[in-house]
């Protein structure tokens, strides 16, 4: 049986409207449920004008059906939704169809985009839209998603589906949960809203941030708020990436952060800050072709430069334009480019070199430097032309000025 709950005719009337081209056996139940509830009122009969006016109030505000279908069908005669259920009441003064144990399908183009399903669900449709409200579980059989939450609506004009009130969101590449998803149909989009925390298997990360989109075709993940991405090895977290804005690619495994971005890396201890890098999961690097700086905690020792790599399993940073390496006593070193060996605590510079300490307090220029920064201990050449170092050595007393 089809039926649609909907207002029809005087302000306050609410009719059952069969959409189905079969005809008047639809309207049995409604004719049982008068009939019974003539039956019922057993005892002392009360006066004729109050009795039916009792009668027909209680039969108006609680209408019961067994083996319903709610069914609505586009401008063409498409179906845009189907929802069976075992038994529906439907109540006149909250205006809404609770059913048991609904199913049923929401349909695009006349083909299935969704499958729905609850234990008990209010229905509301009004031939535009269908909104369910319990515990809800709707899956794409497309994909094999899972949406999970308390309120669904389905506006198939706009290509959208919502679910509300603590969703999770389960497939086999993602699992997210959040406040609320909008689903678009047919750009095969999710944006998820609201306390987003959404787990990666392949790679192993987390994503925490409140506004995430993943275009599911592109298998991409777009955060445009402040975001925070933890990738895990062993179960542990290795590295941490922060910024305003990120694109992670989950087939590539290479995730863009922009805007304030920043990462943290627990082997070797180093954060790297820029306003843009690109973070390759796979092969273990991250690039900068914006100003970059480079903290490492054990030395305590900063390097900023116009650009930058780092291969984290060699543990190596290349760095170029304006690198300035500051250590923990103010001892510094400028080049054009700078090769940085973090396990073996050694520094290689090239071009432009000026090599400055404080105690004791001199300079050196040439154009290469080698050594260990931290330890002070830095040899500087000059260059192929003429061979020359230039020593400046700065008297104590000028020096305490």
């Amino acid at each position: 049986m089809a039926y649609q709950f909907h207002k029809r005719g005087r302000q306050g009337e609410r009719k059952i409207q069969n959409y189905s081209p079969t005809p008047s056996f639809l309207f049995l139940p409604l004719i049982f449920f008068l009939i019974f509830g003539l039956v019922s009122c057993g005892g002392k009969s009360p006066p004729a004008s109050q009795e039916n006016s009792a009668a027909s109030s209680k039969q108006d505000s609680n209408l019961t059906f067994f083996d319903v279908t709610l069914e609505q069908a586009d401008e063409v005669g498409r179906p845009i939704w189907k929802v069976r259920a075992k038994q529906a009441k439907y109540t006149k003064e909250k205006q809404i169809g609770q059913a048991e144990s609904p199913y049923g399908e929401l349909y695009q183009d006349g083909k299935i985009v969704y499958q729905i399903k609850a234990d008990v669900a209010d229905i509301e449709q009004d031939g535009k839209q269908l909104f369910l409200k319990g515990k809800i579980f709707a899956t794409d059989p497309s994909n094999g998603i899972v949406l999970q939450g308390n309120e669904l609506e389905w506006r198939p004009k706009e290509d959208l589906l919502i679910v509300r009130n603590k969703i999770n969101g389960t497939h086999k590449q993602l699992q997210a949960v959040a406040q609320e998803v909008r689903v678009k149909t047919r750009e095969q989009r999710m944006e998820f809203s609201g306390k987003v925390v959404a787990n990666s298997a392949d790679p192993q990360l987390q994503v925490r941030t409140e506004h995430l989109v993943w275009n599911i075709k592109e298998e991409k993940l777009i955060g445009d708020r402040p975001i925070q991405i933890d990738r895990y090895k062993d179960n542990k977290i290795s590295d941490r990436g922060k910024g305003n804005y990120a694109e992670v690619n989950l087939k590539t495994k290479i995730a863009t952060i922009q805007q304030n971005a920043q990462l943290d890396l627990l082997d070797p201890p180093v954060q790297i800050a820029s306003n843009s890098m690109t973070w390759n999961m796979n092969a273990e690097t991250v690039t900068t072709n914006s100003p970059v700086r480079m903290f490492q905690r054990v030395e305590n020792l900063t390097v900023t430069a116009n650009q930058g790599e780092m291969k984290i399993p060699q543990k190596t940073v290349y760095l170029t334009g304006n690198v300035n390496a500051i250590g923990q006593r103010r001892q510094s070193l400028q080049s054009s480019t700078l090769t940085w060996y973090l396990d073996n605590k050694l520094v290689e510079a090239q071009g432009n070199v000026v090599y400055r300490q404080v105690d004791p307090p001199l300079n050196f220029t040439g154009e290469t430097a080698v050594g260990n920064l931290q330890t002070e201990n830095i040899v500087v050449k000059g260059g192929s032309s003429s061979g020359r170092v230039v020593t400046e050595i700065i008297p104590q007393e000028k020096a305490n000025r």
